[in-house]
This record gives C-alpha cells, sequence and structure tokens, in this order.
C-alpha cells in the first residue's frame, strides 16, 4: 500500500502542475467515472475531443458473446482487475466491440503471454488494482498495477496514444502486446494479424477482425522512449493456413516478422531508470498511414497531455455553470460525454477506409465516424451545433455523403464505425441531422448531393420493409419486424426530408415526403389509443399486450406505451387523435405511474430506467415527458423532469440509467440541466422545461453569449412560474433557435406551485406540422 499511495501522491501533483486554475471551469467538473458501472457503458481512460484513439483501460474482455454486453466500453467499475489497455472503445454503446491492441506493462523475470484468471492472483499479465489509485480527467488517466507494481498513465492526442510506464526500481521492465484480445471475443473474430519490428526500432502491426462489422481492419505503429534489448513475437496456434500462409512453427520466436491468428509479443526494456513511454497511432488504411499519424502530434507525454487538456478546456469552457456540486459535475461530466463521438476516422492525409471496405480520400474535410444515429439524431446532435464550431457539424455532414458515396448500397449510414457499416438499428436517421443543420444555416458542404443522399435513403427499397412502405403507407409486420416502430421512424424521418427540400425550393421532393410525413397514422388504433403493427391486409395483428418487450416483433426496443408516443412532427395531431388534452395528459400520467412489478423485462438488456412505462434508460423515451407541453399542461413536464432527473442521473459510477449511446443519454441532460430541449429536430424549435443550475453562460459558436439564470430555484421551488427573455416575457411553451443564437438572457422565475396557465393557450404550444405549416 506504500508504493500505491506514493504513486497516487505523484499523480496528483502531477495533475495540479499541468492543470490551468481554473476554479470554476467546466473542466475540472468533469468526472469520466461517471457511467462505467450499471450500464452506463462509458469508459474512463484518455481520449482527445472526437478523438480516434480512446486508450482506456479494460477490466475483462474474454467474455462470450452472450456476456459481452457488460463489457461493451471494456471497463466495469466492479471488477477488481485490469486486463491491459487498449486503443479504441465506444462510450456508451448496446454493443460491444473495438478494445484493439492491448498493452500490459510486466515486471520481473518471468513474463506470462496469457491474461489469466481475475480470481487467481499471479496466473497471468492482468494485475489486480484499487480505485484509490485511479486518476480519471478529460485527456488523462492513471492507475497503480498492484501485482507488477507499475504506475500506468494515458494521454493521447486526436491520433496518437502516449502510455507511460512507471517500474518499481532495479525491476525488469517488460510489455506484452496482445492482438489476441478483443472486446465482444469470440472463437474465430480475429481473422488474420501481423507484427513487424522496423530497423529504427518502430513496431507496426495489424490485424482484420468479423466482429460487430465485417473484415474491419485496423493498423498501428507504435515507438518506444527506451530501445529493446529482447523481444519474442508468438503465434499461439499453430499451422494455421490463411490467405496462402502457412503459419510458422515455434522454433524461434525472436524474429522481426510474424503474420497468423493469435499473435501475441513480449517486449523487454531490462532495468529502467526513468518511465518508459509507448506512442501508438492507428489508422484504419495501412502502415504508413499510421506511421503519418504517428508523426502528426510530435512530443513526450506531458506536451502532448498539455495540449489535449487545452483542447479539452476550450471544448467543455463553452459552458459554465453554478449549481449544487453534484448536479455541476453530472452537467460537465454529460457535456464531456456528448464530445466524443462522432470521432475522428481518417488519417492526417485525409485518408480513410470507407463502406466498401476500400481507401477513400476526404479532400478539404476530416472524415469522422461512429454514427449511432438511431439514438443521437434526438438531442446529441442539436446539442453539436450548439456548444461546437459551425465547421465540425459541417464535417459530420460531409463524412455521412462521403459515406453514402463510398456504401455499396447508395444510401446513408445507419450505425457506422470506423467507415464501415453494422446494419444496427432502424430508420434512416441521418436525414434529420442534415436536416437541422442545413435549417441551422450551416454550410459548407453540398446541400444538392445531401438532399439525394437523404432520398436515395428514404427510397431504398430493399431496406427495412421501405418497399412495402412505400406501396402501403406502412411497414407490415407479417412481412417486416418491428414493423409499428418502423412506420413511425419512416414517417419523422421522411418529415425532415420535406423540410430541407422546401427550404431548397425543391417542392417535387417536398411534397412527395411531406404526405409520407403522415403515415404514422396508417399505425395509430384508434380504438386501443397505440401505435400498432399491421399486416399486410391491413388488420392490426393480434393479440396485442401494450407492455410487451421482445425482440424483433412489433417494436424496436420498447413497446407500444413508449412507441405510440414518437410523432414528434405533429404531436398535435396525436394529442387530437387521443382525444384532446385532458385525455393525452391522462395517457401521460398513466404511463408514468404504471405498476411494472408483476412484468419482467429482464430478458432486454437495453431496457433500464423505468417510471412505469417510461424507461429513461433507451431513447424513445427521451421526449415523452416534454409532451405534455403539446397539451397544454408544460407544469406537468416540469414536475416529471424534476422525477426523471433526480432518479436517473448521479455523479457516481452507476450513475447513468442506462447505455449513454455515444453521447446521447448525457445530450438530454445537458439541454434539460439548461430548461430546453429539441423535441423536434428540423423544426428550429426547442420545447421549454425547467432549469436544474442556478447560472449558466453558453458561449455560442457565433460568438454571442447565453445566460440562463434560474431565479429562486432549490428543492421546494420545482415549477417555473415565468420566463422572460432579455427582459421581455416569454409567454410560448418554446424557444425558436434563432432566439438562442442571437444571445442575451433567458431568465426563470421558480416558484413552489405550478402555474398552471402558463405556455396552455393553442396558440403558445410548440410547433407540430398540422397547426403550423
Amino acid at each position: 500500500m506504500t508504493l500505491l499511495r506514493t504513486f497516487a501522491t505523484l499523480a496528483a501533483a502531477s495533475a495540479l502542475a499541468t492543470t490551468p486554475l481554473l476554479a470554476q471551469s467546466t473542466y475540472d467538473q468533469v468526472d469520466p467515472m461517471i457511467g462505467t458501472g450499471g450500464e452506463g457503458h462509458t469508459f474512463p481512460g484518455a481520449v482527445a475531443p472526437f478523438g480516434m484513439v480512446q486508450l482506456s483501460p479494460d477490466t475483462d474482455t474474454g467474455h462470450v458473446v452472450r456476456d459481452s454486453y457488460k463489457w461493451a466500453a471494456g471497463y466495469r467499475y466492479s471488477d477488481p482487475t485490469i486486463e491491459g489497455f487498449s486503443h479504441t472503445h465506444f462510450s456508451g454503446a448496446g454493443h460491444s466491440d473495438l478494445g484493439d491492441f492491448l498493452v500490459m506493462p510486466v515486471s520481473g523475470e518471468t513474463v506470462p503471454l496469457e491474461p489469466g484468471d481475475a480470481a487467481k492472483p499471479g496466473s497471468g499479465y492482468r494485475s489486480r488494482f484499487d480505485h484509490r489509485s485511479e486518476v480519471a480527467a478529460p485527456g488523462y488517466y492513471a492507475v497503480t498495477l498492484s501485482d507488477p507494481g507499475v504506475r500506468a498513465e494515458m494521454t493521447t492526442g486526436t491520433r496518437v496514444g502516449i502510455h507511460r510506464y512507471t517500474f518499481a526500481a532495479g525491476k525488469a521492465a517488460h510489455l506484452v502486446l496482445d492482438l489476441r484480445s478483443s472486446l465482444y471475443n469470440y472463437p474465430g473474430k480475429i481473422l488474420w494479424s501481423s507484427l513487424r519490428l522496423l530497423t529504427d526500432g518502430t513496431m507496426v502491426g495489424a490485424r482484420e477482425t468479423r466482429g460487430w462489422t465485417p473484415d474491419r481492419q485496423l493498423f498501428f505503429a507504435m515507438r518506444f522512449s527506451a530501445p529493446l534489448t529482447g523481444h519474442a513475437f508468438v503465434s499461439t496456434e499453430q499451422n494455421v493456413a490463411y490467405k496462402g500462409f502457412q503459419g510458422p512453427g515455434r522454433d524461434s520466436d525472436a524474429v522481426a516478422e510474424r503474420l497468423g491468428r493469435a499473435l501475441v509479443a513480449r517486449l523487454d526494456f531490462g532495468r529502467l531508470a526513468r518511465p518508459l513511454e509507448v506512442r501508438v497511432a492507428i489508422s484504419s488504411v495501412d502502415g504508413a498511414g499510421a506511421i503519418a499519424n504517428l508523426a502528426s502530434e510530435p512530443g513526450d507525454f506531458d506536451t502532448v497531455r498539455a495540449k489535449t487538456v487545452a483542447a479539452w478546456h476550450t471544448a467543455l469552457d463553452v459552458l459554465t455553470l453554478e449549481a449544487p456540486a453534484p448536479m455541476r459535475r453530472n452537467v460537465a461530466t454529460a457535456l464531456y460525454h456528448s464530445l466524443l463521438a462522432p470521432s475522428v476516422a481518417g488519417d492526417v492525409d485525409g485518408r480513410y477506409r470507407g463502406t466498401d471496405n476500400q481507401v477513400h480520400l476526404a479532400q478539404g474535410f476530416t472524415f469522422r465516424s461512429t454514427f449511432s444515429l438511431w439514438d443521437t439524431f434526438r438531442a446529441e446532435h442539436p446539442l453539436l451545433t450548439l456548444v461546437q464550431p459551425p465547421a465540425t457539424t459541417s464535417e459530420i455532414v460531409r463524412s455521412l455523403i462521403a459515406s453514402r458515396a463510398d456504401s455499396p448500397y447508395g444510401i446513408l449510414p445507419v450505425w457506422q464505425f470506423q467507415g464501415r457499416e453494422t446494419w444496427t438499428m432502424i430508420g434512416y436517421h441521418a436525414a434529420p441531422v442534415i436536416a437541422d443543420a442545413y435549417l441551422k444555416g450551416i454550410r459548407g458542404f453540398d446541400a444538392t448531393a445531401a438532399l439525394d443522399a437523404m432520398v436515395a435513403s428514404a427510397t431504398y427499397a430493399p431496406y427495412g420493409g421501405l418497399g412495402e412502405y412505400m406501396k402501403l403507407g406502412y411497414v407490415p409486420i407479417d412481412r417486416e419486424p418491428e414493423a409499428a416502430s418502423k412506420t413511425v421512424e419512416y414517417a419523422y424521418d421522411d418529415w425532415t426530408i420535406a423540410r430541407m427540400a422546401a427550404a431548397m425550393g425543391r417542392r417535387d421532393v417536398a411534397a412527395t415526403f411531406g404526405k409520407r410525413a403522415a403515415n404514422w397514422r396508417n399505425s395509430f388504433d384508434a380504438k386501443t389509443g397505440f401505435v400498432r403493427a399491421r399486416k399486410s391486409d391491413g388488420t392490426f395483428r393480434v393479440p396485442f399486450d401494450p407492455t410487451a418487450i421482445n425482440y424483433g416483433s412489433d417494436y424496436t426496443e420498447g413497446n407500444a406505451w413508449q412507441y405510440s408516443w414518437f410523432v414528434p412532427q405533429d404531436q398535435a395531431a396525436l394529442v387530437t387523435a387521443l382525444g384532446g388534452d385532458a385525455a393525452t395528459v391522462a395517457k401521460l400520467d398513466a404511463m408514468f405511474a404504471y405498476d411494472t412489478s408483476k412484468l419482467d423485462y429482464s430478458h432486454t438488456e437495453d431496457i433500464a430506467g423505468l417510471i412505469g412505462q417510461y424507461i429513461h434508460g433507451n431513447e424513445p423515451s427521451h421526449h415523452v415527458a416534454y409532451l405534455y407541453s403539446y397539451a397544454g399542461a408544460p407544469w406537468r413536464t416540469q414536475a416529471r423532469l424534476k422525477q426523471i432527473v433526480e432518479s436517473q442521473y448521479h455523479p457516481t459510477p452507476d450513475g447513468l440509467a442506462g447505455n449513454d449511446d455515444l453521447g446521447q443519454m448525457s445530450a438530454w441532460l445537458v439541454f434539460t440541466a439548461l430548461g430546453f430541449y429539441p423535441v423536434t429536430p428540423g423544426s428550429l424549435e426547442y420545447v421549454i422545461g425547467r432549469p436544474f443550475v442556478d447560472h449558466a453562460v453558453l458561449a455560442l459558436p457565433n460568438g454571442k453569449r447565453l445566460t440562463i439564470v434560474a431565479e429562486g430555484l432549490d428543492a421546494t421551488h420545482p415549477y417555473v412560474g415565468g420566463v422572460t427573455l432579455n427582459g421581455v416575457s416569454v409567454t410560448k411553451a418554446y424557444l425558436r433557435h434563432e432566439q438562442i443564437m442571437a444571445g442575451g438572457e433567458v431568465r426563470f422565475r421558480m416558484q413552489a406551485t405550478p402555474d398552471r396557465a402558463w405556455g396552455g393557450a393553442r396558440t403558445d404550444r410548440p410547433y407540430s406540422r398540422s397547426t403550423r405549416d
């Protein structure tokens, strides 16, 4: 424990020495440990804003497929050991993959090449650790590895990761590089891998995997601050033929190059007088790209760390917060998690690997990937338009358009990472991302190509029942699973295409997709008041249970209770269909109050954070609390938001109710804490909720500043008594995008009792196409 305390003290001193003294800096409030426990699936390691390299500890990687969900980010706070540090991770995904190129320090004379059993200390290269030795901050992570007695530190640039290992004096220093290790691991995932030691001491390598995407290729280049005194490149799978190559025997492992499907390297450095630094860069293109990426961000550990910390200050300190410490930490960390994806996926020379698995060149922009669009179109992408320069969103849109051009199918990404498509989830939700950006005035991309890509995605008949959808006006359940969800999500996406087409003067496209935007009605059952799956003969499928959640059934990761509210383009029409304001409010209340004690959702991994049938841990519910405002009862939205925030977000490792989903769960909190939320991306409106911070200042990308003041906010004053914008009373239950971007002050007067009249008039309600278009 003496060694542990010593390293922890040194790390704390180092952090203080290199971190600017900004007492109220949002950077200083971020806690990357939030979400690393429970089912948040975030990782605590080092990453730059939107960085290609996410260098983080993996506490376990060897679980069979049925258990992989819990280790989707590689790190799980409850685990007692660390297996190693790998260079690629997802933040909050509901599916596991990546975990590429695992590195682990080992000290002493014996170097195990297997990770060993977490329950048997010393059985392999994995090590025990104590959370008290961990330090996690944006761009930096450190931990003491108890078994080898090594202090491990991580930092990153955009395309470079740097490890720093301090070995105990007098002990031989080694590294294990395991190319067999991966998240979502299973036999046969590693198709091929290679290791090569160049004459200048640089080590390069690559591997191909078949995991969430088929045939994913990734390359690395690695350099060391001390010379190698010896090495071994070991193949643990013998006599394997692949691509015409026959695997070597084990007569000698001290070779300059080795190829195979199960490679692990031992790297020896002798007894070191100073910490060992390991610089690593990756590329999806080729080894030359990895080497060029490595050279693009020069400097030692402290130099790169200082640059990345400065980048995080720039990104995070656009928002300053005054709130009780727990809320300040929650919101600051939420903003941090919202700035990790879509991540850079192109090399410094502009090359990237596309959907077709070929190499392409991004000219004039940086290619980005990791598009969890079913999640992030809702709030994460709209948030980026407020907290990032327009160039960020422009690059995202250009990357989406480029991916469509590269696609063998000619459509936009669905769920893509490192340029490769997974076909996970439903909809063509790149459309609202592009339309929202265009309608907000963000340019720098080819709008005609963008609209053409949106139309192509919405008319590609083989995808997700679109052929039947275009013929019938709905997706039939007897021909396509999850038909009810697909129908309503397609209809919303269609509306965003119509909106952008109308703004561009493309009346023909606007008319076609404006008509399709009403297709949600074809799945709405007036008798039950729920969106339901219909068969191709027009009848609703029976039996019908609005509480049932079964994968591959009528709904996507949800049931009728969640999906019947998904009409963001025309919530007013849904209110009418449900029988009016009072009936809608009653049904919303029934949703939140539903007794689920006799329901078993244990078979559904993504269903978490239940408040009745409201499921905050999964995205279809995220806009629902704001829907009271469409029925003339904004005060009910205010009450529900208090209930959700207090129960679903905590500044602890298990503080997220469900997967953060590449920033969507976090973006919801950032918006909600400020007092407004984009229920309908593409409408240019934000529904007013209630703030959860006393004071906030948002530095907008146009150079103006928006100040949020919550006058009298405390636990006993949860309701909004009035809102002013620059001193003028706001009577409407929404703010326009141009009002936000104009800056100024939004002041909320909080009170103990609800104001049942404010924002309730029909003319004061948020956008719906049936009442505004």
